[in-house]
């Protein structure tokens, strides 16, 4: 006679393909990310063949989908506490279709233009929701490591275009290498339709059976789920309870201010340490030390490879050794890389049989610390800073600055290149990644196996950022016992 479950658990193996449905389907919007993203470096040789281009209206077509990132990220935090955030992921999983296959189909530079701004919208709205939505709903245990599957989605994203961008070359076919960007976008508005909501969204809007339905799926345990359930609107209810309505305004208020000034610096160093210039420009830096256009777009396959898997122990070690570990090992590896690029440039091992394979290294450096720091940590702490009614909007607000930070470095990196040469921008990045390691160090809370509700708690009772605490220490400290006036 088998035994059966405890009354309000669930079978382990439900909820364990429930939860990685729920991360496939959630994170997809990354590889959506990352390809359009990293498909437009190799499909510009051949487009401007098909299309007048001028290097205005170059910089318009890889910046156009900046511009629309910026606007869908602003727009996203509205949307996503009015509409839900499932609901928006499928909005933006539409908006990626439709201009996907906008560029693909066009023929004349303004509409390829619009149609660049259009997927940017998807992006931008992509990189505010998934990342609150997966973060919402991860077990607190592994919540870290499922936000950043978003970020290794990004760099799959990236890879495949590159491989893509490599295997069409020779048939010029830039419109396919635009236009394959439609399988994972319908893949994902397809899956997501399976998917719950977020039970923090559904508190918030007065749904609460609704929200302990979703955790126990989710959990598998109905104790588990009441107790989560209970935290959160104890959470919501403290809220509700202060004098004065939370808001995105608040940001700007003396209490949570260096909450807000810690979300953008975040965003601020990921971008200003130069992997932009590496994502975007790395084929125009090989081919000047003298790689063909062959041997340039596979070693940027190479590097994409790099970005990939090294993005894999960051996953791994975020939820074990705490974010902060992490993002100060990363600025060490990245100073390094961009000290050896510098190197390469400024020194007589730039005209030498060294230069190809310290070129290289350099690079390889650079990509492989940012992936396994920078680039998925900022995605997992951003909705862990934030209070719960303002985390979309206050999210959405340092992701457009994270949008803005990306194309400023995106259009001024050309000019500076041919201002000062690489050695110079190569200098000015490595003071760059120094410096975040100092903000790293003395700025920047860890989060790190607590409760969203306790970081706002602490975050909200002591007006700041608790820098230097790991996750445990945070949780012995006693509450405090002060309201915030």
């Amino acid at each position: 006679m088998s035994a059966r479950p405890a009354a309000g658990v669930a079978p382990k193996g439900r909820p364990r393909l429930r939860n990685a449905l729920i991360w496939v389907f959630g994170a997809l919007g990354g590889i959506l990310w990352g390809y359009d993203t990293g498909v437009i470096s190799g499909a510009m040789l051949f487009i401007r063949q098909d299309i007048r281009l001028s290097p205005l209206m170059e910089g318009l077509v890889v910046s156009g989908l900046l511009v629309g990132a910026m606007a869908g990220a602003g727009l996203a935090g509205k949307l996503s506490d009015a509409w839900g955030r499932r609901r928006l992921i499928l909005g933006a999983a539409l908006v990626f279709i439709v201009g996907t296959l906008a560029a693909a189909v066009a023929s004349e530079a303004p509409f390829l233009i619009g149609a660049r701004v259009v997927i940017g919208v998807g992006v931008g709205i992509a990189s505010v929701v998934v990342p609150l939505y997966l973060t919402e709903l991860a077990p607190v245990e592994v919540r870290g490591g499922l936000a950043s599957l978003m970020q290794l989605l990004v760099t799959v994203g990236i890879f495949l275009a590159y491989v893509t961008d490599y295997a069409l070359a020779p048939a010029h076919a830039w419109r396919w290498m635009i236009g394959l960007g439609v399988l994972p976008a319908a893949v994902l508005a397809l899956g997501i339709l399976t998917q719950p909501e977020s039970p923090r969204w559904l508190v918030g809007r007065g749904r609460p059976d609704d929200a302990r339905a979703v955790l126990t799926r989710l959990r598998g345990d109905g104790r588990a789920a009441r107790t989560e359930l209970l935290e959160i609107e104890r959470t919501l209810e403290e809220e509700r309870a202060e004098t004065r309505r939370l808001t995105l305004r608040d940001l700007f208020a003396p209490r949570l201010r260096p909450v807000l000034v810690v979300g953008l610096l975040l965003v601020f160093f990921q971008n200003f340490g130069g992997i932009n210039t590496i994502i975007y420009y790395a084929p125009t830096l090989l081919t000047s030390i003298g790689f063909g256009d062959d041997g340039a777009i596979l070693a940027n396959v190479g590097i994409g490879l790099v970005n990939m898997l090294m993005t894999l122990p960051a996953m791994r070690l975020i939820d074990r050794r705490g974010r902060r570990p992490l993002l100060l090992w990363g600025s060490v590896g990245m100073c390094a890389g961009m000290a050896v690029l510098a190197a390469v440039n400024l020194t007589p091992l730039g005209h030498g049989p060294l230069l190809a394979p310290l070129t290289l290294f350099g690079v390889a450096l650079y990509v492989a610390s940012f992936a396994a720091s920078w680039g998925p940590v900022q995605w997992v702490m951003l909705p862990e800073l934030f209070p719960t009614r303002i985390r979309a909007g206050a999210v959405g607000v340092c992701v457009v600055f994270n949008w803005l930070f990306n194309m400023a470095v995106a259009l001024v990196f050309p000019s500076l290149l041919s201002a000062w040469g690489a050695g110079a921008n190569f200098v000015i990045f490595a003071v760059t990644t120094f410096l975040s390691g100092v903000f790293v160090k003395r700025l920047l809370p860890e989060t790190r196996g607590r409760t969203l509700e306790q970081i706002e708690r602490d975050l909200l009772h002591r007006g700041g950022t608790s820098a230097g605490r790991d996750g445990a220490e945070a949780e012995e400290a006693p509450a405090p016992t002060a309201s915030v006036s």
